[in-house]
């Protein structure tokens, strides 16, 4: 697991990005935001899920490019803490073989108010889904090695309305 706290000195709330192989639990990380400040008002968290691709899909592999895919999230996560008035973000993604239910990706955002936890969340997972530095593998049920999974035309759109 890779652990990345955002340290910086400026203003921004906590940012924590975390790449690892292992599953995460989505009340202990939204529990871990609510601790550590009381005046948020709004949790949104987003849990992306492995899909079974209508039966044929045995796992999908994950990989990644070590540091910097930590680096490339906490980044993002750095400019949505800019755009919205934030009082927390976590970013989860995992990496390794995935079985269809298993979690991927896990985006918290924390707030006072909702609309401001709402935007950012799905901002940083639109940028998760369409330029976040993984590679995806599917391997079928019958044995084969399936696609490299790339972003839908939607995903790209739906990320481009972000841009300023």
């Amino acid at each position: 697991m890779t652990v990345t706290p955002d340290t910086s000195p400026d203003s921004l709330p906590p940012i924590e990005v975390r790449i690892q192989s292992a599953d995460f639990d989505v009340a202990a990380e939204i529990e871990q935001l609510r601790r550590a400040n009381p005046n948020i008002g709004a949790v949104v968290t987003f849990t992306g899920l492995c899909r079974d691709e209508g039966g044929r899909l045995a796992a999908l592999e994950l990989e990644h490019y070590p540091g910097m895919a930590e680096a490339e999230i906490t980044r993002i996560a750095r400019q949505a803490c800019t755009r919205w008035p934030l009082d927390g973000l976590t970013a989860i993604h995992r990496h390794g073989r995935i079985e269809p239910g298993g979690n991927i990706v896990l985006v918290v955002a924390a707030s006072r108010h909702r609309r401001a936890a709402f935007e950012a969340a799905e901002f940083l997972m639109d940028y998760l889904k369409t330029r976040a530095p993984f590679w995806k593998k599917e391997h079928l049920k019958d044995g084969s090695s399936g696609n490299w999974v790339d972003a839908r035309d939607s995903d790209t759109r739906d990320a481009d309305r972000w841009k300023a």
